[in-house]
């Protein structure tokens, strides 16, 4: 019985852990950039690596950051962990991104490792809440209105795939609320005009 308790435990400490790998500060310091954490947003995602001008490292920052949160879904899946469990993990993973033990807690705002928890969890939510933010993105050139976005119509999706009684369904809303309020200097930027559009590159501060 403790066992039963202490093994689905101990994943979901694990997944935070996973969660916790700051692809963007590790990026930036392989490729000899200044810390995003210090310039632009302040804020260690893929967008603010951008703003660098070094595409390469903003594209391996999505894509660590991303696939991190598939890989501790994907885990949980392969070891038929139930479906609570799962929930949990998911959650866990994407805590570790946005409070990162190993980097003080100074996390990302969670955009990819939440789009990579998605597809985890099933490929046609990922895959509808990352059409949301693409078109989103294209229309009007703002990664967060883009990601504010995705955030909101995720639940929705989630609620056609699994209904709303299923543990994942309140993970992905968890989730969204916590990348909504995340953006909470980007929402007052966007009202106020003064948001950062995509491609644009580090400004002093």
């Amino acid at each position: 019985m403790l066992n039963s308790v202490l093994a689905p435990l101990g994943f979901v400490i694990i997944s935070y852990l996973i969660g916790s790998i700051s692809f963007a500060v590790i990026v930036s310091k392989v490729f000899g950039l200044s810390d995003p954490r210090t310039y632009g947003s302040k804020n260690p995602g893929a967008t603010n690596v951008l703003r660098s001008g070094n595409k390469a490292a903003a594209v391996l920052t999505l894509i660590g950051d991303a696939f991190k949160g598939w890989l501790a879904v994907w885990l949980a899946q392969a070891l038929n962990l139930p479906e609570h469990v799962i929930a949990l993990v998911a959650l866990a993973v994407f805590l570790g991104h946005l409070w990162p033990v190993f980097f003080k807690f100074e996390g990302g705002k969670g955009v990819a490792t939440a789009a990579g928890v998605l597809l985890g969890l099933n490929v046609w939510l990922g895959l509808g809440t990352l059409a949301t933010w693409v078109v989103v993105a294209f229309c009007f050139r703002y990664s967060s209105l883009a990601a504010l976005m995705a955030a909101l119509f995720a639940p929705f999706y989630s609620a056609l795939i699994f209904g709303t009684a299923s543990p994942v369904f309140w993970a992905v809303c968890v989730m969204s609320a916590l990348l909504i309020y995340r953006h909470q200097q980007n929402i007052r930027n966007l009202i106020a005009g003064k948001e950062s559009r995509l491609g644009s590159k580090k400004t002093a501060n």
